[in-house]
């Protein structure tokens, strides 16, 4: 994979897995657009990595707009644009419907709203790569985060779709599905850290080389932590023994305070 000069977008990228998604493009030879909705943080990226700080709002319709076009004026044209920002909110049955709203606008719809606005330039291009950051719980489950486990799910279901679509011709679409990684989401995760943490905390850094690997190889689904391959195919396979194991898992946590 050869992104020296290319232009790459990554949203969310003031910390975690984004701003070492960031590090590892520069890193590369790319030309790297910092978009976060903290802008100090956006700067302060931007800076490390000798790229260029667009802060602001990854999701909704406009704000989608105006970071593209603030990225294309800087960049000339963008070769790939990886869609990582997300939000974990909303817990259970009682999550409000503005818990719901900013979960589906975040973690599916600004992928959707980004690829409206890539795919024709890129087609008339010859191509592009858009990368999608979901979650291990867009192929199995969030205990007790309804918002997130459906909206994550979504995002898995675009990119398949995207790349189903337009995969011959000429646009990649690699989806990056991790479990628990070292950042503020999991350890604000609560009760639910130490199943995240199950196989491991990975670092930023580690899924940064996952997706850097996986687009090497051409893959769609990416797996930072591998085990998830293997717990993917048993839901598939056996949906019965599987829902059996996490409703053990939900009863574990039910005891220990963590009822949703």
């Amino acid at each position: 994979m050869d992104v020296q000069g290319k232009g790459v977008v990554i949203t969310g990228a003031g910390h975690g897995i984004g701003r070492a998604f960031a590090h590892r493009f520069a890193a590369e030879g790319a030309r790297v657009v910092v978009n976060d909705i903290d802008a100090d943080a956006a700067m302060t990226v931007a800076s490390e990595v000798d790229g260029h700080a667009v802060p602001g709002d990854a999701a909704s319709d406009d704000g989608v707009g105006a970071l593209i076009d603030a990225a294309r004026d800087h960049l000339g044209a963008i070769d790939v644009y990886c869609a990582n920002a997300g939000v974990a909110v909303g817990a259970g049955l009682d999550a409000p419907e503005s818990d719901w709203t900013k979960a589906i606008e975040v973690n599916t719809l600004a992928h959707v709203r980004a690829a409206r606005r890539l795919v024709p330039g890129w087609l008339e291009s010859g191509g592009g790569t858009f990368v999608v950051t979901a979650s291990a719980a867009g192929l199995l489950t969030m205990l007790g985060s309804p918002t997130y486990s459906v909206t994550k799910h979504g995002a898995v279901a675009f990119a398949e779709w995207l790349s189903v679509t337009y995969g011959h011709r000429g646009i990649a679409v690699h989806c990056v599905c991790p479990q628990g990684v070292q950042t503020q989401m999991l350890d604000d995760s609560g009760v639910f850290k130490d199943m995240l943490s199950q196989d491991t905390a990975l670092t930023p850094e580690q899924v940064a080389d996952s997706l850097w690997q996986g687009m090497t190889d051409g893959s769609f689904l990416v797996l930072p932590h591998p085990e998830a391959a293997k717990y993917y195919a048993y839901r598939a396979a056996k949906p019965e023994k599987w829902h059996a194991a996490m409703r053990e898992l939900q009863r574990g946590f039910d005891d220990a305070g963590g009822q949703r």
